[in-house]
């Protein structure tokens, strides 16, 4: 149960969802911002984007935030679960391209704190051919989740165990995205 009463059935609505209906004035600009930046245009698939999301939302042990957006990942990216966990568990040696590992090599530095992330890490990343604007995404990213992270846990909102309803969920944001 949440830290403070949502007025709604939590099992209907968990994690963010929940937070989302309960103060709409909120939710259009944190929507608007995770429909910018994990489905707007990019060189970076919205597939590689929520996975960046959910592996920020793992190392924040956020489980609502982490199974959500790992199958949203999965839905979108030809390796699926078995590749989103690889990731998860250890990007060092996930059958991902070089480009991205430096890119969740930054994500993490940003999930530990933003001045983590350095000189020789953005090098790291063009070297492998990320430009700029993935640079400043992926950062962008790493930051909003660690806040969306913070939000959902620091009401302590309701993270089923039931993989099919983040399935779920992943069908409604790839046919809508995030705006409601």
């Amino acid at each position: 149960m949440a830290h403070i009463d949502l007025g709604l059935d939590e099992y209907e609505h968990p994690g963010i969802t929940g937070l989302l209906i309960y103060r709409p004035e909120t939710a259009k600009p944190l929507n608007e911002l995770a429909d910018a930046l994990l489905r707007g245009p990019s060189s970076l698939s919205p597939g590689e984007r929520e996975l960046i999301a959910a592996y920020v939302s793992g190392l924040n042990e956020c489980k609502f935030c982490a199974a959500s957006h790992s199958a949203f990942a999965a839905a979108q990216l030809p390796g699926g679960m078995h590749l989103v966990d690889q990731v998860r568990h250890d990007p060092q040696s996930a059958p991902v391209t070089d480009k991205m590992r430096a890119l969740l090599a930054i994500a993490a530095a940003v999930q530990q704190d933003g001045r983590k992330v350095t000189t020789q890490l953005v090098d790291a990343a063009r070297t492998e051919g990320a430009t700029d604007v993935e640079i400043h995404d992926t950062v962008l990213i790493a930051a909003a989740f660690c806040m969306y992270n913070r939000y959902v846990d620091g009401l302590g909102t309701l993270a089923p165990n039931e993989p099919q309803l983040y399935e779920e969920a992943a069908e409604r944001i790839m046919a809508n995205g995030y705006r409601r």
